[in-house]
């Protein structure tokens, strides 16, 4: 007898189908780590000739990584408020260039190739070419410094001055004043998210559109009313890739990997990592319901 699925039965196949690459991946190569990596954190590991050796010490990595160590509250602290200025903005920008890399024009496809090169020049693949000496990005030193310095004499006192005359409140400037200060990281980290809003547009159906206008609806009422709810789904989406997206650069990922092997403090390494995944987690959580309750699903 044929087994009949309903419709939201074949959707649940399907993604479980679609991510059954990554969940057997998961299980084979990083549950082991990952339960080996609490174990460190609990104990303190030290390496012998026929391996290593563990020593129960209870909590105290995770005291010394909080109350004893010098600079990782500081440097937790820093990444956290970092990722949850660079989150809204690098949204915002990616939203902002599809939806005019989405319009028809000359030159599209190389202008979409363009926003996306920052993501290949920071790719892992580029910067070991780069350090190995297969290719030279950054040329002469004296010329790079050169244009640092010529690119650091925007007068960002002016821009204050004219935002706070202007009425708005402190907050607000010295959030766009982060902005500015963060443009270079903002469009160099938003080449993935450009592309998902990308094909979050172009998958909207075009007869909404037509309705719209048959409606008398303006740009900016069709943006708000059509385009924004469609693409709603995949604002979540970039919210929690661009989060642990910042895992690869984080000053808390450096400070973990040299508390490691360094100073073969693998234990408090390990503390480290595990609490800087739990803030993490919970903050990924706390947007993630956010978000979800505006977001709009279209069936």
């Amino acid at each position: 007898m044929r087994l009949k699925l309903t419709l939201t039965q074949k959707r649940s196949m399907l993604g479980l189908l679609f991510i059954a690459p990554w969940l057997i991946g998961f299980i084979f190569l990083f549950a082991g780590p990952l339960a080996q990596s609490i174990s460190f954190s609990f104990n303190k590991l030290t390496v012998s000739p026929g391996g290593y050796e563990l020593q129960n010490v209870g909590w105290s990595n995770f005291t010394d990584a909080l109350f004893v160590d010098a600079n990782f509250n500081r440097i937790l602290t820093e990444s956290i408020l970092g990722m949850i200025v660079d989150v809204p903005l690098i949204l915002f920008f990616s939203l902002f260039s599809a939806v005019l890399l989405n319009q028809k024009f000359r030159g599209r496809g190389i202008a979409r190739a363009i926003f996306f090169l920052p993501v290949i020049l920071a790719s892992g693949a580029v910067a070991a070419a780069e350090s190995s000496g297969l290719i030279n990005l950054v040329g002469n030193a004296e010329v790079a410094e050169q244009l640092g310095q010529a690119s650091s004499q925007f007068n960002i006192r002016s821009m204050v001055m004219i935002l706070f005359e202007a009425g708005f409140p402190i907050s607000f400037i010295d959030y766009i004043v982060e902005a500015v200060m963060r443009i270079y990281e903002i469009i160099s980290n938003s080449g993935v998210q450009i592309l998902i809003f990308l094909a979050a547009l172009q998958s909207v159906p075009g007869s909404m559109y037509e309705v719209a206008k048959i409606e008398g609806a303006t740009a900016y009422e069709t943006f708000w009313k059509v385009t924004f709810p469609m693409v709603s789904p995949l604002i979540l989406t970039n919210i929690i890739y661009t989060i642990i997206d910042s895992f690869s650069d984080s000053p808390v990922t450096k400070m973990i990997y040299e508390t490691a092997f360094k100073t073969q403090n693998f234990g408090l390494s390990a503390a480290m990592a595990w609490l800087y995944t739990i803030i993490v987690s919970i903050l990924l959580l706390v947007m993630g319901y956010i978000v979800s309750r505006k977001t709009f699903y279209h069936n």
